[in-house]
């Protein structure tokens, strides 16, 4: 077994909460969003490889095996919660942990990336599964080398290896980001976005940036309180509930 492994006996002894109960590994696998069927809240599927892995419109999502974080975590959120708000309270879990690991500070560009100096470190998505589960998918690039990163990437990349030259173990890393998406998700059941806004305001990427939609150009304004993104094109305030948002570097 590799030293930075994700094997359960170095990622078990380290939860401390109810989410990772059951933790379900795998060497490799297709995708982690598909190991979970009828599995309870809280269940955790991680690999060390993802054969056909994908971001958010369906982005293939690539690492070199044990290079990275990889799970997918059962939610079942509350009916009068709006499961779509999930990408964010992941993105945010995910942004903590990852400042925790890296000590520097972490933001979230809406929808769903993690950045940190201008460059993703991290994704999350939430899908529905259709009998009221939600399935939380999160990719963090850890030990990953320069050449190891997709040059293609919509969004320049990069592993916290590459942002501050340390090798990374990964089973606690795991751990902490477990926890702490089961403590946000808490306070969200209980408060929606609106319990979790100090978090994502002071992490929002794209506040007061120059940015493009659709290819007009105008100036991130903020996270809703609601989850959606609220932008000033040529003067004009608009609301985004979904949709391409790039920007100036």
């Amino acid at each position: 077994m590799p030293a930075d492994s994700l094997a359960p006996e170095q990622v078990e002894p380290l939860l401390s909460g109810r989410f990772g109960r059951p933790y379900l590994y795998a060497a490799r696998c297709d995708s982690t969003q598909t190991a979970l069927e009828e599995q309870p809240e809280g269940a955790v599927a991680v690999c060390e490889e993802q054969t056909a892995g994908r971001g958010r419109l369906g982005r293939p999502w690539t690492a070199p095996a044990g290079t990275a974080v990889l799970c997918s975590i059962v939610l079942e959120p509350p009916a009068e919660r709006e499961p779509a708000e999930l990408t964010l309270v992941a993105g945010l879990a995910t942004a903590e942990a990852v400042e925790r690991a890296l000590n520097l500070s972490a933001q979230i560009k809406w929808p769903n990336d993690v950045m940190v100096n201008r460059r993703k470190v991290a994704g999350a998505i939430a899908e529905a599964s259709g009998d009221g589960r939600v399935i939380v998918g999160i990719g963090v690039n850890v030990n990953q080398a320069p050449e190891e990163l997709p040059a293609d990437a919509r969004v320049a990349p990069a592993s916290l290896y590459t942002i501050d030259g340390t090798r990374h173990e990964r089973a606690p890393l795991l751990a902490d980001l477990i926890g702490t998406l089961e403590r946000l998700y808490g306070r969200w059941k209980e408060g929606g976005l609106d319990a979790l806004y100090d978090g994502l305001g002071a992490r929002d990427f794209l506040r007061g940036r120059r940015l493009f939609v659709n290819g007009t150009a105008g100036i991130g304004v903020a996270i809703r309180r609601d989850g959606r993104l609220e932008v000033d094109l040529d003067g004009e305030r608009r609301v985004l509930e979904s949709g391409e948002v790039g920007f100036e570097r």
